[in-house]
């Protein structure tokens, strides 16, 4: 094949592409988180990964590639080039594939046995554009206990660890059997374990004032009835949740006792709930969209009124 005639078929392929990608965002216009390419410290930080490992060089899927360490602003989340200013790059690494050229192996990070690239993300945008189902890869491992599913969206991704936590916490603490309470849910990853630890609070507050240590069941129902029931009741006669959208009774319960333990620092310990409920709210809460439409219709008449008023 002449060279003008590959030069024209891989700027006819990068064209594609970028026209893929473009039409990939305006489908997504609703929701475009959707079509972002996933960052790997996003993730990072959703695993907490604890140890790194060097796996040397492998075959890996070409579709377990989900996401880049550094390039993820510019690909979309099929790995298609969302910018012109990718073109000469992408038609080079596009050229060598027409030249049986065989190129560097990539660079990735595999965790939660999806992988992220370190290095090729024009490589892997190449590849993924012309369905090819593996490619050479040299990877590190960043161990994590939770695995994701293939083809999953960044949110998809949330709602799997959020799944596994709370697996996790049930299984190893036998809270559902104790306390007979099974929707005890979080919209963010990591916070079983700040419940966890309220709950040895709650335990040594009442071994300190007792001659024998109380079993982890007693202080695990203790903490329920005495601590977390009575805060979400009153979470819920405020309907304190219609002011935070996406929020789960368990989200609330952990901002309103962080917020509450800061104003008994500053008043002292009898600070009422009900109040530190309150303050919450007003700071904190979103005021529901019917509200503020009405309360903008409302200034709008006053200052009407006024400036009627005024020019009489």
């Amino acid at each position: 094949m002449s060279q003008s005639y590959l030069s024209s078929q891989t700027d006819d392929d990068f064209s594609k592409a970028h026209s893929k990608a473009l039409i990939n965002e305006i489908q997504h216009l609703l929701n475009p988180e959707e079509a972002k390419l996933i960052s790997l410290q996003d993730i990072k930080t959703l695993l907490r990964p604890k140890n790194e490992v060097y796996k040397g060089m492998q075959v890996i899927p070409v579709d377990h590639i989900v996401g880049s360490e550094g390039r993820y602003s510019d690909f979309d989340n099929h790995f298609f080039p969302k910018s012109s200013f990718l073109k000469n790059r992408w038609e080079h690494v596009d050229m060598a594939h027409y030249q049986d050229i065989i190129l560097p192996a990539i660079s990735v990070y595999e965790l939660g046995g999806l992988y992220f690239v370190r290095d090729g993300n024009h490589r892997v945008s190449v590849a993924k554009s012309k369905h090819i189902e593996n490619i050479d890869a040299e990877v590190v491992c960043l161990q994590s206990e939770i695995k994701l599913k293939p083809g999953s969206t960044k949110k998809q991704m949330i709602r799997q660890v959020l799944d596994y936590e709370k697996r996790v916490f049930y299984a190893e603490t036998n809270f559902g059997d104790i306390t007979d309470y099974w929707c005890l849910a979080f919209s963010t990853a990591g916070q079983y374990d700040v419940v966890y630890n309220h709950i040895l609070c709650h335990k040594y507050y009442i071994n300190s004032t007792q001659t024998e240590e109380i079993p982890m069941e007693e202080a695990i129902l203790s903490w329920f009835h005495n601590v977390y029931l009575p805060v979400t009741k009153v979470i819920a006669s405020r309907k304190i949740i219609k002011r935070f959208k996406g929020r789960t009774n368990a989200d609330l319960y952990l901002f309103l006792i962080k917020y509450w333990d800061e104003l008994k620092q500053k008043f002292g310990n009898e600070f009422p709930l009900e109040d530190a409920a309150k303050g919450f709210t007003e700071q904190y809460g979103k005021i529901p969209l019917v509200r503020r439409v009405k309360n903008r219709i409302a200034r709008l008449r006053m200052k009407k009124l006024f400036r009627k008023t005024a020019a009489e």
